[in-house]
């Protein structure tokens, strides 16, 4: 049983990732392992084969962009910035997770 819902959350934490990618570019620009770091101390456990798939489907359907940055610590970093469309992608995923939330409360009632 107690796999069965490893999976369950699993497939659940997948579903929301694009969410949260949005989310955090939101509040400030970002790299992939920044984003993976902020992911993982929210508990969205996700690796960097998972993330860079998600980066460039969100980045060609025009929700982010990216600038390089020289850093102190090794090669220029990619830092990824949500876009006007992103913000707007990310308004209409609010009001759904929203109504999704409702949705699932008054169920259980």
């Amino acid at each position: 049983m107690e796999n069965n819902i490893d999976n369950v959350k699993a497939q659940m934490r997948k579903g929301v990732l694009e969410y949260c990618i949005l989310c955090i570019l939101n509040k400030k620009d970002a790299y992939a392992s920044s984003l993976i770091d902020e992911l993982k101390g929210a508990n969205m456990i996700v690796v960097e084969g998972t993330l860079y798939p998600l980066l460039i489907r969100q980045k060609n359907q025009g929700l982010l962009t990216y600038r390089w940055e020289e850093s102190t610590q090794g090669p220029p970093r990619k830092y990824y910035m949500i876009t006007d469309k992103g913000r707007s992608q990310l308004e209409e995923m609010d009001n759904a997770w929203k109504e999704m939330v409702d949705t699932i409360e008054m169920l259980k009632k």
